[in-house]
């Protein structure tokens, strides 16, 4: 065997990768260096195209059988992965690259019955990890390269979230033991999210655990849990069931980008194509991408996620909708905005969810979030919006939400809002329904439910599309 990985320097040129991932990349990298290393081998790292890796392998070793981690990425790795799988067919190798997820490739994929599917591999046993391995002792490159070498600068992040298997198991760990009874509830806000969110996605992202061992490890706890007297579950057994039902969403998403890969690109209703074409607005693009729009919870969030590379859940939704509502920019600039921000960036998760919170689905409702609502909901102290809009450190509590309403207190070069919430959204509203009551709209919707649709039960219109009665 030969552990290698390629750097590829055209993928970290992209629009929606960044430092920050690569840094993370590398500890994961190192990691996996590690562990390789404590089995007698040496993972091999090389820095190129990678059919120009193969190349050099299949005349260095001749025959040879090629094992790939399978991931739901974006379309430069599925172009990618697709020249990988006729190299090997022109060369007579063999490729494996066995499922990673619960996610199915191949456009035939039926949705009535995705669910089960899912809960079916997640209960699959796992495989024990193999400790005598024949290693190919060999003298290639194990330096992983610098950032700068791939053309990375720093891009403002000051407080990475840690890779690596080890890292991964630890944080697996202490959320089901320790940080995630109130998962439930501390999800909903950046402040309590920090801590009460699993913090599992950027490693779910990078392969350093698997979606069944995460779903395992949950089942085996709460089997513990219930053991125990009820006065001493505390909340765990509802947090934990709602974690579950995450890890349903995380490949459910995913699912969608897999078996449309050009929904990084193009909204899934392509009824909306061109709806938001005046895209070329780069200064309230770089004023949102900065946290300069003069709304206080919108940029303190924004803020946190650059220094940090991690927001919860309803924040993302929150800053998505805030850019195609309030802004009217296409969610493909600022899905690349987001994108280059997450260290967990998931292509599979990250574009359908950028389509489903700017309303181009023609499925799902139109979510329209009030940036001075979630400001006093999520941070009603005040305190985090004060922490990353140091401008308006001067106003207390709950003034820190609606700056504009005490021009006379000391507000230090704060912007007022780039635009009227009520004005933007209204307008952006009646755009979408515009296009969605229209018959076309109408019907194309019941293709894409059909095709991407979350549901446990057949649909009607699939039944009759097989035959039934």
């Amino acid at each position: 065997m030969v552990p290698f990985i390629v750097i590829e320097p055209d993928y970290w040129a992209l629009k929606d990768t960044s430092y920050r991932q690569y840094i993370f990349l590398k500890e994961c990298i190192a990691s996996l260096q590690q562990d390789i290393e404590s089995l007698g081998g040496n993972l091999c790292i090389k820095t190129g195209n990678v059919e120009d890796v193969l190349n050099r392998f299949h005349q260095q070793y001749g025959e040879m059988t090629l094992w790939a981690h399978q991931e739901t990425g974006n379309m430069w790795t599925f172009e990618r992965d697709k020249r990988v799988r006729a190299w090997c067919k022109a060369h007579h190798i063999k490729f494996y690259e066995p499922q990673q997820f619960g996610i199915w490739r191949g456009s035939s994929l039926n949705r009535d019955t995705w669910s089960q599917r899912w809960d079916a591999m997640m209960s699959k046993p796992i495989l024990p990890a193999l400790h005598h391995i024949r290693f190919v002792q060999h003298d290639e490159s194990h330096i992983i390269p610098q950032a700068n070498m791939l053309g990375l600068q720093h891009d403002g992040i000051t407080d990475l979230q840690k890779g690596g298997r080890a890292q991964a198991e630890r944080d697996m760990r202490s959320f089901l033991h320790e940080r995630g009874e109130q998962y439930r509830t501390d999800m909903s806000s950046p402040i309590t999210g920090e801590w009460g969110c699993s913090r599992l996605s950027a490693h779910l992202a990078y392969g350093t655990l698997s979606m069944r061992e995460i779903y395992q490890a949950t089942k085996q706890r709460v089997q513990e849990l219930r053991a125990l007297p009820k006065d001493e579950r505390g909340t765990w057994l509802s947090s934990l069931s709602s974690f579950n039902g995450r890890l349903h969403w995380h490949c459910h998403f995913s699912q969608k980008l897999e078996l449309e890969p050009e929904l990084e690109f193009l909204p899934m209703a392509r009824s909306y194509i061109g709806v938001r074409d005046n895209g070329d607005d780069l200064e309230t693009l770089t004023a949102y991408a900065n946290g300069q729009t003069g709304y206080p919870f919108i940029d303190a969030c924004m803020r946190y996620l650059k220094a940090t590379g991690w927001i919860n859940f309803r924040m993302r939704a929150m800053l998505m909708s805030f850019a195609s509502y309030d802004l009217w920019l296409p969610w493909q600039k600022s899905g690349d905005v987001l994108a280059r921000y997450f260290t967990d960036y998931d292509p599979g998760i990250h574009w359908p969810q950028s389509q489903m919170q700017s309303g181009v689905t023609g499925i799902n409702t139109i979510r329209i979030y009030s940036p001075v609502k979630q400001g006093l909901d999520q941070d009603p102290s005040g305190d985090f919006t004060r922490k990353w809009v140091p401008e308006l450190k001067n106003l207390s509590g709950k003034k820190v939400h609606e700056p504009w309403k005490y021009e006379s207190e000391s507000i230090l070069h704060y912007p007022t809002p780039i635009v009227d919430h009520a004005i933007a959204v209204k307008k952006a509203r009646d755009a979408l329904w515009a296009i969605r009551k229209t018959p076309q709209a109408k019907l194309e919707a019941e293709d894409v439910y059909l095709k991407h649709g979350s549901r446990k039960r057949p649909t009607r219109r699939a039944s009759k599309k097989k035959g039934d009665t």
